[in-house]
């Protein structure tokens, strides 16, 4: 039988997995430098303006985002945390391993490799349940706050981000096409299944119990 505490450890386990796949992911789709997911375009062109590591500005851009919830008052989870903290590092390790692909069929399978990582991981941390990570969690409390149409609200963002990041000189390319157009019925998919239940709360049965038998009086 899952216990509650069973059901929290493997919630945290796959949390830190999902996360860490994720900016594994990030960086198999840089490497496969055929165009990057628009918040990635962004990191590239800071880096390339700032000489700055990629897995430190993920890290930074996170951390800003998450104080745009303030006035939106959307509230972060552990989820929220870990991913500000965790994926840059993922990412990071991910290019330090990863050399950059010089051929087209290699840039296509590791590019395709780090898609699917990714919506794999997507599934896996929000699956979990500890709450979005800081660009969703933008995303979804606008749409909360003020009713604007998720897709709309998704647009603005990532099409605001794509252009700041093109002029400062990130990797706009096919890869960010296939990312746009892919990673929604990618997600589709690896989130309801990696989605985990709760452990249901244990029902005490009331226990019964057989009044003793009277003395009989003696005399």
């Amino acid at each position: 039988m899952t216990t509650p505490a069973l059901t929290m450890t493997r919630r945290i386990s796959q949390l830190i997995v999902g996360l860490f796949f994720y900016g594994f992911g990030i960086a198999l789709m840089v490497r496969g430098a055929i165009g990057v997911a628009p918040w990635d375009v962004l990191t590239q062109g800071i880096a390339k303006q700032t000489g700055l590591e990629f897995g430190l500005i993920t890290n930074v851009v996170g951390l800003l985002v998450l104080l745009l919830w303030i006035p939106i008052r959307q509230k972060p989870g552990l989820g929220t945390v870990l991913n500000v903290l965790l994926v840059g590092p993922s990412a990071q390790i991910g290019l330090w391993l990863v050399p950059e692909q010089t051929s087209l069929a290699s840039q296509v399978v590791v590019f395709a490799g780090g898609l699917a990582l990714v919506a794999l991981a997507t599934g896996l941390y929000i699956g979990a349940g500890f709450g979005p990570g800081p660009r969703d969690g933008l995303m979804t409390g606008i749409h909360r706050k003020y009713g604007w149409p998720l897709w709309a609200v998704r647009t603005v963002i990532e099409v605001t981000v794509l252009a700041i990041g093109w002029l400062l000189g990130g990797n706009v390319g096919v890869g960010t096409l296939a990312f746009a157009l892919l990673i929604g019925p990618m997600v589709n998919v690896t989130i309801p299944l990696l989605t985990l239940r709760k452990a249901p709360t244990p029902v005490v049965e009331p226990v019964e119990t057989t009044p003793a038998p009277l003395l009989e009086k003696k005399g």
